[in-house]
This record gives structure tokens, sequence and C-alpha cells, in this order.
């Protein structure tokens, strides 16, 4: 069997509302119709019972009855029947016998034989009564009254007026006629309601479809699911409104905690969530705690326009963005090293090679034992001064790049450097003294050029670890010397520099630490850093 194919949102709200129209205005027109009808029986009936009880108690009426003067009771109920629009007038006497009626042939018969109802309550408990009913004249709505006698107060007679229903008939075919109407109309009123507000509710959803939706729903939330950073998302009231599991055991919060619909300030009482709700401004790379692990942290503000609907922030622990970072960290030492040593090594190589092809042996054996001799010394010396293999690497790379360069990067024989602690970043370490050394190298180069040293000293006594890194630049100017930390701000013209010195400050603050600087003689600059142990 083919598979219908689903109705739009558009043509199904038209089906919904155009029923709900139908079931409300048809309910409401049967109610209405059903109670006009008995409010007009009863509005006839009650004509008709007036009109019985007015002619019953006419004393012409009372006195022919008494003489059973069907002579004059007849013409008499033919008038009365027209004058009082009534469909019929028929007087009766004690037994019952009719004595006037519209059909004279039914004159001297009795009333209960094709009334079709009982005349007790009138001609025995002498009451007036209404009734609707089948007689000899049809359907009609009837009041009868009974008569009573002026002598002797005794039951005489009664009087049946009837008025026929044909009129209220019409009435509530016409009602009917017009509820029909009502209906089409408020029909077509939903459809055109529908009409605009599936429009208007398309364009609010991109004009998706509610499967669409609900798809695009669950590959959300398995993406979410699947991201390795935490999300959290609130509205303008605060409220968590999206969270993942990571999010969770981020967080250190109980496992199957269910956290939508709740105020972020009762879940996270220090989040700065809220901050970027009220202010609007996003925050990038801010660094907080949570049970005793550091997190960092970047939450945006959700707008429409101008106006601010929520806040998303995403975070991860930084111990898992230190060992990625470590990791990359120790491929580029790792790969500065490789390349500066090929380099170096290709020079020396080739001038060997040079040495050889002029015949120059003993200058040739010369170059390779000095070459060897340095490289050994400087081994021996990081073997002994720097036992952690990162920090030496990165020194055997600067020392290599600053041969590279035609410059000496001499490292003070007196440096010890064995008390780096265990929880001190490797990452964080080797960036500060490389850029350091980095900005050395270029100032020494470009003041001095090929032949230009660079000093550097450490020592790990004490409560510090302190690092002394000298060039041979061009000193800072006054103008700068404010200026050196800021992000951005080069002496260089060309772009991309500026940010050394600044990355340098920036994880010093991490760990607590400082770096200073002084001129040196007669011309270059020193810097010293401090790292609490």
């Amino acid at each position: 069997m083919k598979r219908l194919p689903h109705l739009k949102l558009k043509s199904r709200m038209i089906l919904i509302l155009g029923l709900m129209a139908l079931v409300q205005t048809g309910f409401i027109g049967f109610f209405a119709v059903h109670s006009l009808q008995q409010s007009l029986d009863e509005q006839i009936g009650q004509r008709a019972l007036d009109v019985a009880k007015t002619i019953a108690a006419t004393p012409q009426v009372i006195t022919a009855v008494e003489h059973r003067n069907s002579d004059y009771l007849q013409p008499l109920s033919l008038t009365l029947a027209r004058e009082t629009q009534a469909r019929f007038v028929v007087i009766g006497d004690r037994e019952g016998i009719r004595l006037a009626h519209p059909r004279p042939e039914k004159i001297g018969h009795s009333m209960s034989d094709d009334e079709g109802d009982d005349n007790a309550p009138a001609l025995v408990e002498g009451q007036g009564y209404l009734s609707k009913a089948q007689g000899s004249m049809g359907w009609s709505m009837r009041g009868k009254a009974p008569i009573f006698s002026t002598e002797t107060g005794a039951i005489i007679g009664l009087v049946s007026v009837g008025y026929h229903l044909d009129q209220v008939e019409q009435i509530i075919r016409r009602y009917r006629f017009t509820l029909i109407g009502v209906i089409s109309a408020s029909f077509l009123l939903s459809a055109l309601i529908a009409v605009w507000f599936a429009n208007h509710f398309k364009r609010a959803i991109f004009g998706l479809e509610p499967e669409q939706i609900a798809r695009l729903f669950d590959e959300q939330k398995a993406t979410l699911e699947s991201v390795r950073e935490g999300i959290i998302a609130i509205n303008s009231d605060g409220l968590i409104t999206t969270f993942n599991r990571t999010a969770v055991e981020t967080l250190g919060l109980p496992e199957g905690i269910e956290l939508s619909g709740r105020y972020i300030g009762d879940v996270l009482p220090d989040s700065s969530m809220l901050e970027v709700l009220r202010t609007g401004e996003p925050q990038y790379d801010e660094e907080v705690w949570r049970h005793g692990s550091s997190i960092i942290a970047n939450r945006l503000p959700l707008k429409q326009g101008d106006t601010i609907t929520g806040v998303v922030s995403s975070f991860r622990r930084k111990d898992e963005l230190a060992m990625v970072s470590k990791k990359l960290t120790r491929i580029q030492q790792y790969a500065d090293t490789l390349r500066s040593q090929s380099h170096e090594y290709s020079n020396k190589l080739h001038t060997i090679a040079g040495l050889i092809q002029i015949g120059a042996t003993e200058e040739a054996l010369a170059l390779i034992g000095q070459e060897s001799r340095s490289h050994q010394d400087l081994i021996r010396l990081l073997m002994d001064a720097v036992p952690d293999p990162i920090l030496a690497g990165c020194l055997l790379g600067k020392y290599n790049r600053a041969r590279e360069m035609g410059l000496r990067l001499s490292i003070d024989p007196e440096s010890h450097m064995t008390e780096i602690p265990e929880c001190l970043p490797r990452e964080h370490l080797v960036s500060i003294i490389g850029n350091l050394i980095d900005n050395a190298l270029e100032a020494t180069w470009r003041q001095a050029g090929a032949g230009g040293e660079i000093s550097l000293s450490m020592t790990d006594l004490g409560n510090d670890l302190i690092f002394e890194i000298e060039d041979q630049g061009p000193g800072i100017s006054e103008e700068a010397q404010e200026r050196i930390f800021d992000k951005g701000f080069s002496s260089k013209q060309n772009e991309g520099h500026g940010y050394g010195l600044h990355l340098v400050k920036s994880l010093l603050d991490s760990l607590g630490g400082t770096v200073t600087w002084e001129p040196v003689e007669p011309h270059g600059s020193r810097f010293i850093v401090y790292i609490p142990k």
C-alpha cells in the first residue's frame, strides 16, 4: 500500500482550525436552536393557555355552555380563533362533548376521541394546562382551561385553544440556514487565520516543517553529546535551556541531574553568564576554578537584532588543553631543533667539502674537531645543568638557531636549573624562555649583525627560578619602555610582531612570576624572569 504524503503545516493548520470552527459552531448552533425551539414552544403554549383562560371566564361562554347552545358557541369560536390568530378554538361540555369546533361535523363528538390527549386535568382537577399533541387539526400547541359555573362554581366544560407549530418550524428553519451560514463563515475565517498564522509561524521557524524541526533537534542533541567540550545555554531569564553530558562531567555535577529549566545562579552560583547576559559583552578564554580543576571558558551572548535573548558557554578542562599544547610545543621544539641543526650542518658540510676539494685537509680536520668539541660541550652543559628534556631541547634548538643566523648563544657554565617543580607547565616555561631568546636574537642581529652574542644565565637557588637573557641589540627607547609588554606593540615596522613579550607577560602573570629589564652598556638589554617554585 502506497504511503500517503504528510500534510504540510499550512494544510494541517487549516484543517485543524476549520474542524474546530465546525465543531464549536455546530455545538453552539445545536444548543441555540434547541433552546430557541423550547422557548418558542413555551411562548406559544403560554399564549394558548392565556387565551383559553380568557374565553373560559367570559360570561356569555359560561351561559352558552350551561345551556349547551352550540348555535351561539360555534360562530363565536370561529370569530375568537380568527381574532387571536389561533389555529382553532374548541369548546366542550362537562363530559368533554364538543359544543364548538372549526369543523362542524365534529360537534357532538367527544374531544378525547381524537384530540390526542387527556382532558382530565381540566374537567376533573379544574386546572389549566399545556399540551403538545396531534389531534383532529394536526400537530399543535394547546392551552386548555376549565369553565366554571358562576352560580355553583362547578366545572361545566372546557376551552381548548391551539396554535399551529408550522410557524415555529419556519423560525427554526430560518435559524438553521443562518447557522449554516455562520458555520461556513467561521470555517472560511478559520482557514484565512490558519493561512496567516502558518505563514507567520513558518517565518519564525525559518520555513521548516515540524518533522524537520524534530529531526534537527535530534541532530543537535546528538551533536551536543558528541562534542568533547561542555556546553550550557541560558535564556533571557537566566534559565538553562541547553546542556550536554560533558558539561555535567566537567563541572562535577551529580550524574543524572536535570538542568533544563533551572536558574543558572542556583546551579553555578559564581557563573559569569549572568554578567554577559546583562552587559552583552562576550568573554573569551576565561580561566575559572571548579572543584579543584582549572577550566577555560568562552561565553557569547545570543541576540535577535539588538535584544539579548540568552548566553551560550563552552568550556573545557585546562589540563586537556595543556596536554594538547604540550604535545604541540614538543613537536615545534623538535622541528626547530632539527631544522636548525640540518641547516647548520649543511653549511658546515659544504665548508668541509670545499676545504677537502682545495686540498686544505688539516683545516678541514680542525673544523670537524672544533664542531664536535663545541657540540659536546653544549650537550654536556645541558645534561648537567638542565636535566629537564623539554627545556634542554628548547635551548639546544635556540643555540642552533643562533648559529644559523651567524650569532652565538652563550650559556653561563655556572647555570643550574635542576629543581623545576612538577606542577610548572613546561609549555609555559619554554614559551617564556623561547620568546625572550628569539627577541634577543633578532635585536642582536639588527644591531651587531653576524658575530653578535646573546648570553643566558639560569639559577634555581632560593624560592624562584631565575633566568637572565642579555642581548647586544639597540636597547629600548624611552618611548617604548612603558609599552613593550602591550599586545601588538613592536619597534619593528613589518606586521606579525608585538605579541612575544605580551605572551611572556601573560604567562608569567598566570604563574605568579615577574619579568624586568635593564639596559646594558654600551648597548643592549637584559631581561630577568622570576618564576616562583
